[in-house]
């Protein structure tokens, strides 16, 4: 981390771009919070998605890809909470959001959020 003198106090990583990394690296290993982005291949999209559903996290994730199908077929396979094709994922107050594995239980936002505030009664006659 470095300190920048244009934003004041405070500490500043910036965007990076990370090669030669693989499955090993804490930077790939470990759920980390921050415009880094490491890059791995893989031997084909069952590796990819394989390896990505190894990682005891699962908050989000995205695709890329030319073939928007393809993308949404790889995405539906993912042990996240929120996939994203050929985009970040976006935080909307609409759609809910959370993590599934060590990223989180539960839901926040939308409407699938609120049962969570409720008391549910079961009875039985």
């Amino acid at each position: 981390l470095f300190r920048s003198p244009e934003a004041g106090p405070g500490y500043l990583f910036p965007a990076t771009v990370l090669t030669n990394v693989s499955d090993g690296h804490r930077i790939v290993d470990e759920e980390q919070f921050g415009p880094v982005l490491p890059v791995l291949g893989f031997q084909d999209d069952d590796d990819a998605v394989r390896r990505a559903n190894a990682s005891p996290y699962g908050l989000q994730a995205s695709v890329w890809t030319t073939d928007l199908e393809k993308g949404a077929s790889l995405a539906a396979r993912l042990e996240v909470g929120t996939a994203a094709v050929n985009q970040a994922a976006l935080l909307t107050p609409d759609v809910p959001f959370g993590g599934c594995k060590s990223s989180g239980y539960g839901r926040q936002n939308a409407q699938g959020s609120l049962e969570g505030c409720t008391q549910l009664t079961v009875i039985r006659i």
